[in-house]
Formats: C-alpha cells, structure tokens, sequence
C-alpha cells in the first residue's frame, strides 16, 4: 500500500532534513514535491490543494521555521494533515438497537464483493459476533455457490433460496432466520452490476426499505483509482451509504482512492482488503496509515496480528530459548510458519518503525517466495541438522540441496543467515526481547 506515495515522501523529507533551518523558499519547493507525488498517486486535484494550502499556512508560521528541528515539526504537521484527509478517526461499526444488526453490502460486479461478505463475518466473529449471511444476488448465481462455499469453509451459517427468489422475499425470510438462531449480524450480499444504473439503484432502495439497515456499506475496488470515487459519490447521492470497503489495498501502490474517498464523498471507510486471505481484512485506522505512508510504521497493527496469530505457550518457548541462547533451525522453522499466518512478509515490514523505511530493500532481497524456499530446506534436514546446523557438511549439503529442489549454495546462504539470526536472539535476550514478547501476549 502507497508505496510510490511512500518512497516520493521519504525522498522529500529525507532532503529537507539535510537543510538545518528552512526558509519559506524551502517549505514551497517541498510541498511542490509533495503535491507531484500526491498527484502522481491519483489522489484527487481539489483534495491535493486543500491539503497542501493547510500544510503550508502552519509550516509557515514563526514557530515552526525558528523553532528546533524544524523538519520534524513540518512532517508532524503533514502527519496531523494525512490523517485528516484519511477521515480523522476510525469510525466503528453502527449497531441497530435490537439484534440482529443488518449491514447492506452493495457494489459493481467484480469488487469483491461475495468474498468481503465473508471476510467481514471473520472479522466479527474475532470480536465475539455472529453473523448470519444472505446470497441475494439472484443475478449471478456463481456469487450464491461462492458464498455458500466461503460459509462452509469458515463455519458461518448463509441463508438462501437459490434464483427462484426476489432479493426482498429472501431478505425478509432471513431476518426471520436471523431472529431465531440469535446471531448478532445479518450480512446481505446484494447485486451487482457492470455499471451504475437507475434499475440497480431501485432494487437497492427496494431492499433498503425492507431491511432497514444500521449499515450500507460500498465495496469498491481501490485499485481503480479515482474511479472508485465517482462510484462512491454516485451509490451515495442514490441510496445513501454509511460506510466504504476498499479492496485490494495491497495492489494499490498509490492510494489514491483512500486518498480522496472521504474528503470528496463524506463517507467514511471503515474496512480495507490486504490480500486474498479470507482474514486479510483490516480496520481502517487513518492515523496508522498516515504513519505508515510517511514510513513511521504501524506497530499496533503488528501487536493485533500478532495477538491473533501467535501461539502463548510458543512465545513463551521462545523466550526462554532467547534467554539460554539456544534457538535452533526447528524454531527458525516455526517463526516462519507463525510468520506467514500473519501475511506476507512485505505488509509486516511495512509496520515497523525504522523497518519500514527499508521495506523496498528487504523484501526485494527476502520476499516470499524465498521464505517457502528456506522451509523447503529446514523440511530436508534431519532433526538432529536441525537442532545442530553445525554438523553439516559439503555431503549433507548435496543431501539437504535434492531433497529441496535447491543448491548447495542457496543451503550456504541459508546457514549464513541463521547463524546471523542467532546473533541477533542473542543480543534481544541481553534486554530488549522480554518487552517485545510481552505485548505479542
């Protein structure tokens, strides 16, 4: 996510930083940067202006370009303006005064979203909240099986009656279903169409009236750029949303659309898609994605994912293996696995503070697919290698290179780099490893 925004950004504060003092001069050439970067990334003209007219009234002020590290001040200020534009607070989930609270989902064919339907009831039941699915989108009778198919796999109930149905007659039956089996949510997947027309705005406002819903919430495809925002203006102006789902963040390099969806729409975005997973859906916070477009990382993030991924009883092996300096390749192993629950390596290193400035780097050098490589190994050595790395030798290397599809060399590298892993335990278990597996429990 805004990863070009991310870089372009960095650059600009990176040269500010070398100047000391700044002078006027200095504060207009780079908000001119910024304002090419925040364009270049598709993020909408009026939007772009206003944010760097109010960048530029504070960074101006006496305070600021005599005050101590003026830089600093100014990307505080750009900070405070980002998360402004990104809606200023998380905005929650609106429940309806009685159970069960019904969420509308609504959007065009092919932006997720059957599969975001899904997603959002994974999400909630995190939290301790059932939720009931509805296959209303009689018109595309793939999205029915999809769903049925998404609410086996993740044992969550879907309610439906196939295409023989109107959407309105199905939707009161599973409020009805809803009511029995006492969930929390009922989540409708409505129908889509290729484009906003009239008909699809009368059979949303038809449903609406039957459903009375607490939440109409847009799914819109953010890699489609300002596109995406002239969608949302338009179901907005029609049928009146209260919220925005954005998919495919992780695609979207530039972040446009979260850029500029809720300074031109008014309606906030309360979720975003970050991967395939049906648990890549994240609360949409505008402060952590400020910080992590300016490379400040977002460690709360990190500590939820952690938190939901991460094995107590584990953590706590790990300390203590920390502590005697003992972590071997079976516990590299398990780290990695722990690791791929939580997504892909790039979207981790992008959470952390300091880290995530080198994030580009790393993960051209580290990305995934090496990772499945280095498992592929540790799986091809015998346990007594894996527990004593010192014991192989050119023999068991040639061994451990077949049984992986690898090389000899690619096996060095791996060794070379564990016995760095190891240094750095040994370092963290001197002091700074006690704090940081205490938050991931």
């Amino acid at each position: 996510m805004f990863e070009l925004l991310s870089d372009k950004i960095g650059k600009v504060f990176h040269n500010l930083g070398g100047k000391g003092k700044l002078s006027e001069k200095d504060i207009d050439e780079a908000l001119r940067q910024v304002r090419l970067a925040l364009l270049e990334a598709d993020v909408n003209l009026k939007v772009v202006k206003n944010f760097t007219s109010r960048v530029k009234e504070q960074a101006l002020s006496a305070g600021v370009l005599e005050g101590l590290n003026p830089t600093q001040q100014v990307v505080k200020i750009v900070h405070k303006e980002l998360i402004t534009i990104l809606g200023g607070k998380q905005i929650p989930l609106t429940p309806a005064r009685y159970s069960p609270s019904v969420i509308m989902l609504v959007g065009l064919q092919g932006g997720g979203k059957t599969t975001t339907a899904a997603k959002l009831a994974l999400h909630l039941r995190h939290s301790g909240q059932h939720s009931l699915l509805v296959a209303a989108d009689i018109r595309r009778p793939a999205a029915i099986e999809q769903l049925i198919t998404l609410g086996k796999q993740l044992d969550i109930p879907v309610y439906s009656e196939g295409t023989d149905s109107a959407p309105t007659v199905i939707c009161t039956h599973a409020l009805k279903r809803a009511r029995e089996i006492a969930v929390n949510w009922l989540i409708v997947d409505t129908q889509g169409r290729l484009h906003v027309d009239g008909v699809m705005m009368q059979e949303l406002s038809d449903l609406k009236r039957v459903l009375q819903p607490s939440e109409v919430i847009l799914v819109v495809d953010a890699m489609t750029g300002q596109e995406a925002v002239k969608v949302a203006e338009g179901f907005h102006s029609r049928v009146g949303l209260t919220g925005l789902i954005l998919t495919k963040m992780d695609g979207d390099a530039r972040g446009g659309a979260a850029l500029s969806i809720k300074s031109v729409t008014g309606v906030p975005v309360k979720f975003i898609g970050i991967g395939e997973k049906l648990d890549a859906l994240e609360t949409f916070h505008p402060d952590r994605l400020a910080s992590r477009i300016l490379g400040m990382g977002d460690m709360l993030t990190f500590i939820e994912k952690a938190e939901k991924t991460l094995d107590e009883k584990k953590a706590k092996e790990l300390e203590k293996k920390l502590h005697t300096s003992s972590f071997d390749m079976e516990d590299l192993l398990d780290q990695l696995q722990q690791l791929k629950k939580m997504g892909s390596l790039g979207q981790l290193v992008d959470m952390i503070p300091g880290i995530s400035t080198l994030n580009r780097k790393m993960t051209r050098e580290v990305d995934d697919e090496q990772l499945k490589r280095v498992e592929a190994i540790i799986y091809s050595m015998t346990l007594e290698e894996r527990r004593n790395p010192n014991i192989i030798d050119g023999s068991r290397r040639r061994r451990i290179a077949r049984g992986s599809g690898t090389t000899p060399q690619e096996i060095n590298q791996v060794l070379n780099q564990f016995r760095q892993a190891q240094k750095l335990m040994k370092q963290m278990s001197q002091g700074k490893a006690q704090h940081f597996l205490s938050m991931l429990r």
